[in-house]
């Protein structure tokens, strides 16, 4: 089995997102990913599936606008979609070894998402 290119599975991570498919989400994570975020942090994978799938809960579509990859670091700027908010503009920086994804770090303006 090959192992995917660092864009293939930044690319995964935001499909299986997208579609929900949390099973296929967890499978491109190290066991030991960190997250970073304005609303929370995670240590592992299983930590991180959970806050992904909380989010999910009022998150109505991601959509990608562009991806730079630069060797195993990924920045994906994307739009977030919620059913009580404007679109909120947000990046997201993600380590990736060996078709995994080892760091998130994500960052945007939480001000609209939390009412302020």
């Amino acid at each position: 089995m090959s192992i995917r290119s660092t864009k293939e599975t930044a690319e995964e991570y935001f499909e299986a997102w997208k579609k929900r498919d949390f099973s296929r989400l967890r499978a491109i994570l190290d066991d030991n990913v960190t997250f970073a975020g304005p609303l929370g942090q995670a240590d592992g994978a299983e930590s991180c599936v959970r806050g992904l799938t909380g989010l999910s809960q009022v998150v109505t579509d991601v959509v990608v606008e562009k991806m730079f990859v630069d060797g195993a670091d990924v920045a994906t700027w994307f739009n977030l979609y919620t059913e009580d908010a404007p679109p909120c503009p947000t990046v997201n920086w993600s380590h990736i070894k060996n078709g995994k994804i080892t760091r998130i770090r994500v960052t945007f303006d939480p001000r609209p998402l939390i009412g302020k």
